[in-house]
């Protein structure tokens, strides 16, 4: 069975920094891409970043490009994602995915697994 559990969400001030976790269990990152997406309210869900474990790639959205990091360790079947310089139009919940795919990818379809989500609320 697989289970994605996100933590690390919270409130912070613009400029600051936040580091979410995703617990991943069922899954290999070698098999896997795991992706990070979020939906603010009114909004629909987006794609933020990716990590395919098979070769280290990633990928950013344009939007975080620069403020965001993707990293997984893999002793901890955890999946990090790292956010400086936030911003409050980054004020949203945050998902982790998990999808049986080859190449990094930011489209919600090509993801079979998804957590429950952690809030991040940025305040100006």
């Amino acid at each position: 069975e697989v289970q994605l559990v996100e933590s690390g969400g919270g409130l912070v001030q613009a400029g600051g920094s936040l580091r979410l976790s995703c617990a991943a269990s069922g899954v290999t990152f070698d098999d896997y891409i795991i992706g990070w997406f979020r939906q603010a309210p009114g909004k629909e869900r987006e794609g933020v970043s990716c990590f395919d474990g098979a070769d280290n790639s990633t990928v950013y959205a344009d939007s975080v490009k620069g403020r965001f990091t993707i990293s997984s360790d893999s002793a901890k079947s955890t999946v990090y994602l790292q956010m400086n310089s936030l911003k409050p139009e980054d004020t949203a919940v945050y998902y982790c995915a998990a999808g049986l795919w080859e190449l990094v990818s930011l489209h919600e379809y090509e993801y079979d697994y998804w957590g429950q989500g952690t809030q991040v609320t940025v305040s100006s």
